[in-house]
Formats: structure tokens, C-alpha cells, sequence
């Protein structure tokens, strides 16, 4: 039978066969003096006996008392290890478990024991990492084991071995080889699809390389180069989206409400809870206890067991929305991604989420209940902490450029944009006179106005600050819509960034990060967002604060320099409109960016911070606000000045042709990145408004190879220190 084929003649790692026969050649007395001695607590006589009632026309019933005991010893050892204060395996002895696979435990099952074979190797797994590796090693066995989630009373069971198996497997594991994939999705309840979501979150995920080195541009390109067809996780992804029903019942899951029948200590019930309950496993089975219970009382029996706390249940809802939601995440940024976003507006998951979000997402509490586990800003090993940042994560992933978007506003905040364009005289926005008011988000206020209120309460420590602001400008990203800006800066958003930079002693160069981004995408071309900077940042000392903090680390506030840049740029083509000359004249902020010695000082630092073999997609916007810079410049036939300021300062910094050199790479690098990527190039062009040929264009001047050209970089750097030749893109 099946469990005969796949728990008996399975061989551990260490490749002890048959080991319950060796305790049986030894003599009875020294077997147990043995035992005595070494403390084995009667494992191997137990195993002996199970091996031997385990043969077909056994009694069966010896062979599942035997495993019973075996299984309640087991099982105490793996609680230990799950709630020790997260001892490592190394610092801690499991001498039931060990001696269980050291006499071939692994090995004696039978087919009528399922749910206490998983049971037992599920522990044996816990304490034993050699085991969990031999298991992942057979393909075949974990596709079986997908077979025996159809019955419920072991899907628990199964599920927990599966999702340890498949996090130490070496390969993906392919979702469309799982036997009738399909119909054993369709056949699980809602909580068991929840519980499914833990294990499709390892299948669906690119695996993280752990390697810095790995995650540069030059190495990604050539993996991409290497491998054309599509990744394990990517087929995976389809593979899902082609089962009926699945993203409509996702959206249910994310969706529907939690029990409000808790008490006002909520939160420290909550932190309570979660300080030992690390391990899903031990969660998933006191709820199983629960369910149990309930039936024993039913029938008259009584139960040893206490009543688990409403917050219990509550935190068992949470924890599986944030599988839930990691799942929608993932198909969102995947190459299916228009079609999830269909399926996502017809199932109404925004709407559903704002009607969750001051009950359960966001609930109302004290500054001084809100303390981030371990004193750790970076933590996320909270369930409360974890399901607000995957929520903004989902939001983010939703609104980056997609005319989606607008469906996180109600009906009354999209007449508000509207109202905004024409009063500016402007054209609404195509992707919002598109958008099917029957899918916006319902009540008082959008989900977006919900978020901006929530951020601008935020603690100044907050582990939240990055993700919010995140969500936030991935609502502004792509073409600048004036609209949304003003929407945005009527409710006080600009200000609230601007404190936090310049006033809240914001140290977190990710927070800092995210709101310079954020900023840009606030400001860009609008001179209503500048007059308001100006307002806000009054006097030289606030001024001085703000280029500090962009100054400290250009990198994470080059997107906020390329906004101010390209703004510029714009306001001094608009010289006959009166407010844009007053706000020209007065903002600190556009008189200092004018001094081209300024804008020289920052071209300078953009190009010096990077090179092709440190270029990462956190980085390379370095390089493009160079471009930026250098096109605007040539837009005014003042591209020589720059190159030639360029070279200048390589001799007076006293290493000609480094800086030169360097920017010759990496423009061949970009050429051979973006002109084989419709997104990245379409993005450029929409944060820009600069037409993407034009980007083209400027590149293949200055990388121009005739030396008489004043607009190629080659007739900059003098003939001895010339080391264009060099392919460093193949080394």
C-alpha cells in the first residue's frame, strides 16, 4: 500500500536500515540494562514491537498503542522545542527523538496509522534536520502526501509536514505534478485553503539567493540570459490562477470579519499570546483542541481543557489574512499581473479591505500599547505587526503604476479629483473617467484617506513610517497626475513629511529613504507643492537641516534631486505665468538647485557612488538621475560645460579619466539593460516626461566614439588615460 511503500522502505539520512530489528538480536536483559543506562526510555523495545505488529495480518491495534506512546513522548519533546525561548537545535538535547531515528523509527509505519505517522514525522523533523532533508529528497513522497490532504482529520498533520519539507528543499516543487490539483483545491474549506496558502507561499516565491553579489543588475541580466523560460515559481503562479474559483475565494478569506467579542486589554492579551506561540503548529493545534472540545461538550463529555481566550481565535484569523495577502502580493508583482488585477476589482478586495481596516487592520489604541516585540523597529514576528505591513505591502503592489488605483478612493473622493482637475482647467485622467464606481471602496472615507490618517498618527519609532509611506507614493508613481498632488496636499501630507525629515529626529536611512521618494513624487512639476515647502521650511537653519539629510546618503535621496531637477526645468519654461515667477524667486529650495555649481556637485557625487559591478535595482537611479541632468543640459547646448566640469574636477581630485571612464561603463550598461525592458523604459518616460528616444539618443552621443565630437565623453579623457576598450561588462 501507499504508506507501506513510502514510510517503510524509507531510508534516513544516515542510512540505518531496519534498525527495530537490531534491538531484537539483542538479549532481553541487556536491552534493557542497555536502556537504563543510556536512557532511551523504552524506545527501542517499543520500536521492536511496532516492527513486528506492523506486518500485514497484524493485529493492528498493538502496533497503533505502541505508536501512541511513542507519540506522546515525541510530542512533549517537539512542544519543548518550539516554545524554549527559541534555543537552537545545537544548544539543546532531544534524546527521544534521536533514539527514535537512530533505531530506525523513521522507517516502521503501516497504512492504517496515517495520522499518527505524521505526527511522528513531523516531530522527528522538528528536532531533527537530517530527517526533514532525506524527506524532501523524494519527490515522490511529497507529492504523495498532497494525495492525503483530502482527508480532514489528517490535512492538519499533513500540512504542517509538508510546509517544513518543501522549506529545506533544494528544487521547487511543481504545482501542476500534484495529482488533481484542481478538485483538491475546490475541496478544501475556507480554513483549510488558509492553512494551504502557508504552503503555496513557499511554491510561488523566487528563492532568495542570499548572496549581495547575486542581486547586482549585471548578475541578474545574466541569469535572465541563461534562463529564458519561465521560473518554477512563475509556472506555479499560472498553474493557481488556472483553478476555478481560487482568486474569488482568496479575496473572501482577506476579506471577511473577525469575532468583535473581545475585551478592552486586547493588544496585551495579544503580546501575551504570541510570546510562545511562535511555531503556527502549536497554534493550529489548541484550535483543533478547541473544535474537539466543543464536541465533547456537546455530547455530555467533559474535557480537561480551559476555554482558549477570544483573542486566540482572533489572532488564528490574522495570522492566516497575512498568508493570505502574501499569496495576492506575489501574483500582483508576477507576470500575470493584469489579469489578477481584474480578478481582484470583480471580487472586491479593496472595498472589503477599507470595511476591515478601523476594526481589525488599523484598531484604535494608545501609543503605549503599540510597543514593537523585542524593542526591534525591523521586527515583524508579531502577528498584529506582521498583518499591517503585508496589507501595506498588498497596497503597494496594487497601486504601482496601475489605474486600479483610483479604486482605494470612494465615490465622493473621485468627484474630489474631478472637481480639482477642472477648476485647473486640466483634462481628468484617462485611467479615472475609467474607473467602475461600483468597485470603489464604500462609507465615509477611501482606503487611501484611512492610510494618510493612520501615517500622520504614526509614533516617530513607529516599524510602520517605511511601508506607509511606501503605499502612499505608489499611488503617485507613474504619469503625474496634478489631481492626485492636490488630493495628497489638502490633506496636510507634505507637511507631515517635511517634519519627519527635518524635525521628528528621524535617524532610519529606510524611513528617510521612503519619504524623499515619496516627496519627489508629491512635488514634481507642481509649483503649489514648492510654495508649500517654502512655507513649511522658513528659516536657513530648517533649509540647512533638509540638504543635510540629502546630502548624508544620495542614494536614498537622488529621486527627490531628479524631481527638483526636471521641476526646474519646467518653471523656467513657464516665466508668463506670474505665480510661478513669484514662487521662482522666493523658494530656497529652486534657487539653490539653479546654481548650476550646485547641480555640478550633485552630477559629480551621482556617478562617483556607483559602478557597473555595484549597480543594484535599489541604485541604478543614481545613474538615471545623471541622464537626467546631463539631457536637460543638452536640451540647452550646454552638454560640453558639464563634460567638460566633469574632467576638470577628475584633475583637481588628482585621478584623470577615473570618473570618465566609469561613466562611460555604465552607460554601456545601461544601453544593454533598458533597451531590452519595456517596463523599466516606460517608467522612465512617465516619471520623466521625457520621451524614452530622447533618452536613447543622449546615451549613443556620449558614448559617441569620434574624439571631435565636444558631446562625446571619449573626447574628454586624454589618450593616456583612456580605458574604453576594456569590455568590463564581460568580466
Amino acid at each position: 500500500t501507499h504508506l507501506i511503500k513510502y514510510f517503510v522502505v524509507f531510508t534516513c539520512e544516515r542510512c540505518r536500515v531496519n534498525r527495530a530489528l537490531s534491538a531484537s538480536w539483542l538479549p532481553g536483559g541487556l536491552l534493557q540494562e542497555r536502556d537504563k543506562r543510556a536512557k532511551w526510555h523504552g524506545i527501542p523495545t517499543l520500536l521492536q514491537r511496532l516492527y513486528e505488529s506492523s506486518h500485514p495480518n497484524s493485529d493492528l491495534s498493538h502496533a497503533h498503542s505502541f505508536l501512541k506512546v511513542l507519540s506522546s513522548q515525541l510530542s512533549m519533546e517537539a512542544m519543548s522545542f518550539v516554545t524554549e525561548d527559541r534555543k537552537t537545535a545545537q544548544e539543546s538535547t532531544f534524546p527521544n527523538t534521536y533514539t527514535f531515528d537512530l533505531f530506525g523509527g523513521v522507517n516502521v509505519m503501516n497504512d492504517d496509522l496515517v495520522k499518527d505517522c505524521l505526527s511522528v514525522l513531523y516531530n522527528c523533523c522538528i528536532c531533527t534536520e537530517g530527517v526533514t532533508k532525506s524527506l524532501a529528497a523524494r519527490d515522490d513522497f511529497v507529492l504523495f502526501l498532497f494525495t492525503l490532504m483530502t482527508n480532514k482529520k489528517t490535512f492538519l498533520q499533513t500540512a504542517t509536514l509538508i510546509e517544513d519539507i518543501l522549506g529545506v528543499k533544494k528544487e521547487m516543487i511543481q504545482l501542476e505534478g500534484i495529482p488533481n490539483l484542481s478538485g483538491l483545491v475546490q475541496s478544501f474549506d475556507q480554513q483549510q485553503l488558509a492553512n494551504f496558502c502557508r504552503i503555496l507561499s513557499v511554491t510561488i516565491s523566487e528563492p532568495d539567493v542570499g548572496n549581495d553579489d547575486k542581486h547586482t543588475l549585471l548578475a541578474k541580466n545574466a541569469q535572465q540570459k541563461s534562463n529564458a523560460s519561465p521560473s518554477r515559481a512563475e509556472v506555479n503562479q499560472v498553474t493557481l490562477l488556472n483553478i476555478p474559483g481560487f482568486i474569488e475565494r482568496l479575496c473572501k478569506l482577506a476579506t471577511r470579519k473577525v469575532s468583535e467579542a473581545t475585551g478592552a486589554n486586547f493588544l496585551q492579551e495579544l503580546e501575551d499570546w504570541y510570546t510562545w506561540l511562535d511555531n503556527a503548529l502549536v497554534l493550529d493545534a489548541l484550535m483543533q483542541m478547541a473544535t474537539e472540545e466543543a464536541e465533547q461538550s456537546s455530547t455530555g463529555e467533559t474535557s480537561q481543557l480551559h476555554r482558549l481566550p477570544q483573542s486566540m481565535k482572533i489572532v488564528h484569523e490574522i495570522m492566516y489574512k497575512v498568508e493570505v495577502l502574501y499569496v495576492l502580493c506575489v501574483l500582483l508583482m508576477g507576470r500575470q499581473r493584469n489579469q489578477v488585477h481584474k480578478m481582484l476589482a470583480e471580487f472586491r478586495l479593496i472595498p472589503g479591505l477599507n470595511n476591515l481596516f478601523d476594526k481589525l487592520i488599523w484598531r484604535k489604541y494608545t501609543a503605549s500599547n503599540h510597543v514593537v516585540h523585542g524593542q526591534n523597529e525591523n521586527c515583524d514576528c508579531s502577528p498584529e505587526i506582521s498583518f499591517k505591513i503585508q496589507f501595506l505591502r498588498l497596497l503597494q503592489s496594487f497601486s504601482d503604476h496601475h489605474e486600479n488605483k483610483y479604486l482605494l478612493l470612494n465615490s465622493q473622493e473621485l468627484n474630489e479629483l474631478s472637481a480639482i482637475s477642472m477648476k485647473a482647467n486640466i483634462p481628468e485622467v484617462e485611467a479615472l473617467v475609467n474607473t467602475d464606481r461600483s468597485l470603489v471602496c464604500d462609507g465615509k472615507k477611501g482606503l487611501l484617506t484611512r492610510l494618510l490618517t493612520v501615517m500622520k498618527r504614526e509614533p516617530p519609532d513607529s516599524s510602520f513610517r517605511f511601508w506607509q509611506a511606501r503605499a502612499v507614493e505608489s499611488f503617485l508613481r507613474g504619469a503625474t497626475s496634478y489631481a492626485d498632488q492636490m488630493f495628497l496636499l489638502k490633506r496636510g501630507l507634505l507637511e507631515h513629511i517635511l517634519f519627519c525629515i527635518i524635525d521628528s529626529g528621524c535617524t532610519s536611512r529606510d524611513v528617510l529613504q521612503s519619504y524623499f521618494d515619496l516627496l519627489g513624487e508629491l512635488m514634481k512639476f507642481n509649483i503649489d507643492a514648492f510654495k508649500r515647502f517654502n512655507k513649511y521650511v522658513n528659516t536657513p537653519e530648517k533649509f540647512q537641516t533638509f540638504l543635510t539629510q540629502i546630502n548624508s546618503s544620495l542614494v536614498d535621496s537622488n529621486m527627490l534631486v531628479r524631481c527638483i531637477v526636471l521641476s526646474l526645468d519646467r518653471f523656467e519654461s513657464q516665466t508668463e505665468d506670474v505665480k510661478v515667477v513669484e514662487v521662482l524667486s522666493e523658494c530656497c529650495l529652486l534657487s539653490y538647485m539653479a546654481r548650476v555649481e550646485n547641480r555640478l556637485a550633485f552630477l559629480f557625487r551621482l556617478i562617483n557612488i556607483i559602478n557597473v559591478q555595484t549597480l543594484t535595482q535599489e541604485n541604478v537611479s543614481c545613474l538615471n538621475t545623471s541622464l537626467v541632468i546631463l539631457m536637460l543640459a543638452r536640451r540647452k547646448a550646454k552638454l560640453p560645460f558639464y563634460l567638460n566640469a566633469l574632467r576638470e574636477k577628475e584633475y583637481a581630485e588628482k585621478y584623470p579619466g577615473c570618473l570618465l571612464n566609469n561613466f562611460h561603463n555604465l552607460l554601456r550598461f545601461w544601453q544593454r539593460h533598458y533597451l531590452n525592458k519595456d517596463k523599466d523604459s516606460t517608467c522612465l518616460e512617465n516619471s520623466s516626461c521625457i520621451p524614452f528616444s530622447y533618452w536613447k539618443e543622449t546615451v549613443s552621443v556620449l558614448l559617441g566614439s569620434d574624439r571631435t565630437s565636444l558631446c562625446a565623453i571619449a573626447s574628454y579623457i586624454d589618450e593616456p588615460y583612456m580605458d574604453l576598450d576594456r569590455d568590463l561588462l564581460e568580466d
